[in-house]
């Protein structure tokens, strides 16, 4: 069998957070989603199917809840803080996307979502 790529996704994270540059989102909040796509050489896992040679789904939830908990101005900043941290955690990571997502933003007009997307390298 050939391998010719190799995805971990995890879609529609959800976290209510204070993300926002106008003073009123600290104190609000909102409701974001996350998108995590990570490509990785995982072919241990695919042979072996033992867990120590994946990458963790858990775990990159556990990281990208901790990076919602930080307050960020932008979109922008706290995608990059996401990506940083994984890329941090898990040495397996070729390149990673994150894709933060804001309900509703406070914008004078309707409007579903914000969002931003950033793909990285290692």
């Amino acid at each position: 069998m050939e391998i010719k790529e190799q995805i971990i996704a995890l879609n529609g994270l959800r976290f209510y957070a204070y993300h926002g540059a106008e003073p009123q989102e600290a104190v609000v909040g909102a409701w974001y989603i996350i998108d995590v796509t990570i490509k990785a050489n995982v072919t241990a896992a695919v042979e072996s199917d033992d867990l120590n040679s994946t990458i963790n789904y858990a775990k990159v939830t556990d990281i990208v809840r901790q990076q919602m908990l930080i307050r960020s101005a932008l979109l922008e900043h706290v995608a990059g803080r996401i990506a940083q941290s994984l890329l941090g955690s898990f040495p397996k990571i070729d390149s990673v996307t994150i894709t933060v997502c804001k309900e509703h933003p406070p914008i004078g007009n309707p409007c579903t979502t914000a969002s931003f997307t950033l793909t990285v390298n290692k």
